[in-house]
């Protein structure tokens, strides 16, 4: 009961053999756990979100002229996420420092 009860209040020194076990046990874990026991951090393929997941896109000014045209920047967004069903969500004008129109960041589902 005594070698227990120092094994879980760690009553040992750190010169003794028994730190040096410690130590060495650390070092066989660290070294050779395989990495699949940490990588697989996602569930497994067949499982996924209740809803989609919202997604934003960066789009240049120069490919779309005016953020109203909704039907251009679906075809825009369609065609640079490569997905054929994606929705526009909310629309917002990127601007720079003088005011000018840069970007619009795209919400797509």
């Amino acid at each position: 009961m005594d070698t227990i009860k120092k094994i879980f209040l760690w009553t040992y020194e750190r010169n003794t053999w028994q730190w040096d076990t410690l130590c060495a046990l650390i070092l066989v874990f660290i070294f050779l756990t395989p990495k699949s026991w940490f990588s697989a951090s996602e569930r497994p393929g067949g499982s996924g979100h209740q809803s989609p997941v919202p997604a934003t896109v960066l789009v240049g000014a120069e490919v779309v002229e005016n953020e109203n045209d909704k039907s251009l920047l679906r075809g825009r967004i369609r065609a640079l996420s490569g997905k054929a069903d994606a929705e526009v969500g909310e629309i917002r004008k990127v601007v720079d420092k003088e005011g000018r129109t840069v970007g619009y960041q795209v919400d797509i589902r």
